[in-house]
């Protein structure tokens, strides 16, 4: 960790370890997001969004703007969040 440049947000790196956990549920377009920043919670779906790869994905979806879903009750090895303060 932190070995590499941070970003403009000071933040180390952030893509490639884990696909992280979003507040937002998912939904397949952005038609209807939020445009003030806040997390997308209402409606829910079934299944949370999810953001930036994972150790096993390819390097052409290695960014945080890459996304997907899984559902919230399912565990996987490379899925996790990310701590802040």
């Amino acid at each position: 960790v932190g070995q590499k440049t941070p970003n403009v947000w000071g933040l180390y790196d952030m893509p490639g370890n884990l696909w992280e956990w979003c507040e937002d549920w998912y939904h397949t377009s952005y038609t209807g997001a939020p445009t003030d920043g806040s997390a997308w919670v209402v409606p829910a779906t079934s299944a949370r969004l999810i953001r930036g790869s994972s150790w096993d994905s390819t390097g052409v979806n290695c960014r945080s703007a890459f996304r997907s879903f899984s559902t919230p009750s399912d565990a996987y090895s490379d899925i996790g969040f990310r701590l802040t303060r």
